[in-house]
């Protein structure tokens, strides 16, 4: 394997660890935490197996307010701005106008309700931070469901009322809500502070709105006293939700109103509580409803080993070796206690800006094993948990700080990675072959066959065992993207390379134009673009061989840390990379000097003869070795690089294949992380 793993000693027992077996982990869900995360959703789903509650925590305590059957399913939202599009008698209408609000930023929910006597469906967009946002949405709503509104506005609502007084169960003030109903008003049964009901109408944006409802209702409902809601503390606007199918689904639709600190508590008897609007996925632990921004929060909690059986299971598969897993429980447990409340509502988010987190589908026997083998086990330098980033594959080589972040420090180095290459054992090779009609792709190895033979400058030759086999622009199958060409049993075509598949570990993207290229690039570096790219040069790589510097026509593309090069190119997989101009050569001079040189209009291509002309879309260079490739001037930029991910800390590839030549998870964590023990409480 060719790997040297320093051991500075087994694992540590540490009285003062902080990560105890009964600590818990926030998860982030949906939130809008400005530039550090952002996912909304109008309403969330809930759903649970089991017995359930919804309350307060208090302390150590919970506190319920509500008790939900098994299988009973409840919307959550959080009272805020938003518009109310229009108001009908006709379902229909309602999700016609719905279902085109869907396309835009602009989320609609159906509320059932009942007005004089009738049942009426309410459809709203939000939520909004503002009322001006709000007004703006009402706005762009006007157009987008101008087809069902008739004579109706979009108006603006929020979260001011006025209350009818208290009673003192659901009943009582259900009676109280349908006779103002009755009387063409919008009236909300509420639940406030689990032990006392309200009738509230209004859901004014302002106070002028407000005042304008206090003058219509006075005599509405002859023996009501009407003041303002109390909004000190949390309370609960019970509603039926009808969803967004063909036809009305009602579920109960509980909408979290108070201070900006409210807060619910969701808990289950049982195991897991399931998300519907998450792929119906079932989490463990508890869950919390607040207000960000304007926006519903939806935090999960639960303990952090639990928390890990999801994480170790999705990042890698559970089939892998039980040292790797253990590898990645210990470096996942790390970075997650490092984290300390990074998203101030939560410590981490449930997508791959923390980690992946797809609760408890992503559980197996072996990774529920490998969590429970390393318990409370940390990776720490002196006395602090590191940060134990880590990807899915280091392409053969992990990353230098410096070709990640531009930073330093003792934690990280470029190590050998060679079970990386692993990753592409169990795949296809591919053969890159060149049509007679001067196309150039990629077909797969078992839907080849070679032929007897060879062109008259020494290349293979091959066909293909089925009718109308696909010639691929890269090396992998991708739906979606058209072939380059279909090839026929009997047609030839000349062998230049063979290649892995594009994967994990190799991978092949474009080739992209020079528009293509500039339209990656435009936001993502500072600084002015040429109008065109005839030469795109890596011009200075770091210790591991990934892209520190790319030069467009001389110019050097600008931009805050080398990793970001992954996304100013459109997303690649790794910025260890090279770049082939397929419209000109790199030609190598005296003394190392490099050169470009266009095919534009021919190019002179040195031989043992002399020189010649060579002009043509497509040329096919060999060089010494008889390594061919074609130079298409029409193509472009084509990248071929290894590795997927940043390629700092732990290899996940890296880690199966040392697990696979017998080493534990101590010397994996310790050949990747530098400086660090193992420590256990």
């Amino acid at each position: 394997m060719g790997l040297t793993v320093m051991m500075t000693s087994g694992i540590v027992q540490s009285p003062s660890f902080a990560a105890e077996a009964d600590q818990t982990i926030r998860v982030a869900m949906y939130a809008d935490l400005g530039s550090t995360y952002k996912s909304t959703i109008p309403a969330v789903t809930l759903k649970s197996g089991d017995s359930w509650t919804i309350g307060q925590d208090t302390g150590d305590s919970h506190r319920p307010w509500l008790f939900l059957s098994p299988g009973q399913t409840i919307k959550f939202s959080v009272d805020g701005y938003r518009v109310k599009v229009l108001e009908t008698t006709n379902f229909a209408t309602a999700s016609a106008a719905a279902k085109a609000l869907q396309a835009t930023s602009d989320k609609p929910f159906i509320i059932q309700g009942s007005k004089n006597g009738r049942v009426v469906y309410q459809v709203y967009t939000g939520m909004y931070a503002s009322e001006q946002a709000a007004s703006s949405a009402a706005a762009r709503t006007a157009t987008t469901a101008a087809a069902q509104l008739g004579e109706q506005m979009p108006v603006v609502a929020g979260n001011k009322y006025l209350s009818a007084g208290s009673f003192v169960s659901e009943q009582e003030a259900n009676l109280t809500r349908a006779t103002i109903n009755a009387a063409g008003y919008d009236a909300f049964t509420v639940l406030q502070s689990g032990d006392r009901y309200s009738v509230w109408i209004g859901e004014a944006a302002n106070e002028s709105q407000l005042s304008r409802v206090r003058a219509e209702v006075r005599d509405v409902v002859p023996g009501l006293t009407w003041s303002p809601a109390n909004m000190s503390e949390p309370a609960i606007l019970i509603r039926q939700d009808a969803g967004l199918g063909a036809s009305a689904q009602t579920v109960r639709h509980y909408m979290l109103s108070g201070p900006e600190s409210a807060k619910l508590a969701v808990q289950t008897s049982g195991e897991s509580i399931q998300v519907v609007e998450r792929s119906a996925r079932s989490y463990r632990g508890d869950f919390e409803i607040s207000k960000q921004s304007g926006q519903l929060a939806l935090v999960n909690v639960l303990a952090v080993e639990q928390y890990l059986y999801s994480v170790v299971g999705a990042e890698v598969p559970a089939s892998w070796p039980a040292e790797s897993l253990k590898a990645q429980a210990v470096a996942a447990r790390s970075y997650a206690l490092f984290q300390n409340n990074k998203f101030k509502i939560a410590d981490v988010v449930d997508t791959t800006l923390s980690q992946a987190y797809n609760g408890v589908a992503s559980e197996s026997s072996s990774v529920n094993r490998a969590v429970d083998a390393t318990t409370g086990e940390v990776l720490k330098s002196g006395d602090k948990i590191i940060e134990a980033v880590f990807s899915s594959n280091a392409g053969g080589m992990t990353a230098d700080p410096s070709e990640v972040w531009n930073g330093g420090g003792t934690l990280f180095a470029s190590v050998e990675s060679p079970g990386d290459a692993s990753a592409n054992s169990d795949g296809f090779m591919w053969y890159h072959v060149l049509l007679d009609n001067g196309k150039t792709g990629y077909v797969r190895e078992d839907n080849a066959r070679m032929l007897e033979g060879a062109t008259t400058a020494g290349l293979s030759q091959m066909t293909v065992t089925a009718d109308k086999t696909n010639v691929r622009p890269i090396p992998q199958i991708q739906s979606g993207v058209a072939a380059v060409a279909q090839m026929v049993p009997g047609e030839a075509a000349v062998v230049l390379d063979k290649v892995p598949g594009s994967g994990a570990y190799s991978w092949v993207r474009g080739p992209y134009t020079s528009a293509e290229v500039l339209k990656f690039l435009n936001g993502k570096v500072s600084g002015s673009l040429p109008s065109a790219i005839q030469f795109l040069d890596v011009t200075k790589r770091g210790p591991s061989g990934r892209v520190l510097e790319v030069q467009a026509n001389g110019q050097t593309l600008s931009v805050k840390y080398p990793d970001q090069f992954r996304s100013a190119f459109g997303g690649l997989p790794s910025t260890k990379f090279d770049i082939s101009g397929t419209g000109s050569y790199t030609v190598l001079g005296a003394g190392g000097v490099k050169g470009n040189i266009s095919g534009a209009d021919g190019a002179s291509i040195m031989s043992a003869s002399g020189s010649s002309r060579a002009a043509g879309s497509n040329l096919v260079i060999m060089n010494g070795e008889r390594q061919a490739r074609v130079v298409d001037r029409n193509e472009g930029f084509l990248f071929t690089g290894q590795g997927n991910g940043h390629g700092l800390g732990l290899s996940q590839w890296g880690a199966k294949g040392m697990a696979d030549e017998g080493y534990d998870y101590r010397d994996i964590l310790q050949h990747y992380y530098q400086n660090v023990s193992i420590v256990k409480e």
